[in-house]
This record gives C-alpha cells, sequence and structure tokens, in this order.
C-alpha cells in the first residue's frame, strides 16, 4: 500500500491521534513547502516514523515525475511547433 494511503486511512481513523496529527502536519507542510520541526517526527513511534519517511520518499518521486511530465509537455510542444513552423515558410 502506498504511503500517502496509508496516512490517510491513519488520519481519517482517528483525527485526534497525536501520530494522525504529525503525520497531517508533514503532509501540510510538504504541500505548502513551509516546514515541520524535526523533533515533532522524533514524538512517532518507529512504526509511523517509517511511515513519515516512506511519505518525504513517495512526494519526492512524485516531484520528479510532475518535473518530468511537464519537460514532456514542454518538449512535446517545441516539437509540434517545429513542425508548424517549415510549412507556414512555405506559404
Amino acid at each position: 500500500m502506498l504511503a500517502i494511503k496509508k496516512a490517510r486511512k491513519l488520519i481519517e481513523a482517528n483525527p485526534s491521534d497525536p501520530a494522525a496529527q504529525i503525520i497531517a502536519a508533514l503532509v501540510l507542510a510538504l504541500e505548502s513547502e513551509t516546514t515541520i520541526s524535526v523533533s515533532q517526527l522524533y514524538k512517532l513511534d518507529n512504526k509511523r516514523f517509517e511511515l513519515a519517511l516512506e511519505i518525504l520518499n513517495e512526494w519526492r518521486l512524485d516531484r520528479h515525475y510532475a518535473s518530468k511530465l511537464r519537460l514532456l509537455d514542454s518538449s512535446s510542444m517545441v516539437q509540434s511547433l517545429g513542425e508548424i513552423a517549415p510549412e507556414s515558410r512555405s506559404m
């Protein structure tokens, strides 16, 4: 199961649980590109700390995938412009 899905289930199952609140704070910090204290993460038990690390890893990978998609979009756009340009010159 993906860490993001595990985190969602944890947060939804018991939103008042301190571990769920810390995981939620981590997710919000990642999304808003703000900070979260490492000492907060250290308050998690081993299982939840590992979940936090998995979230960080998945988030980082997703960011790279998003960058790849933007690169592919830009590349496709440039290629399509290159295909259109020769035709417009001949007119």
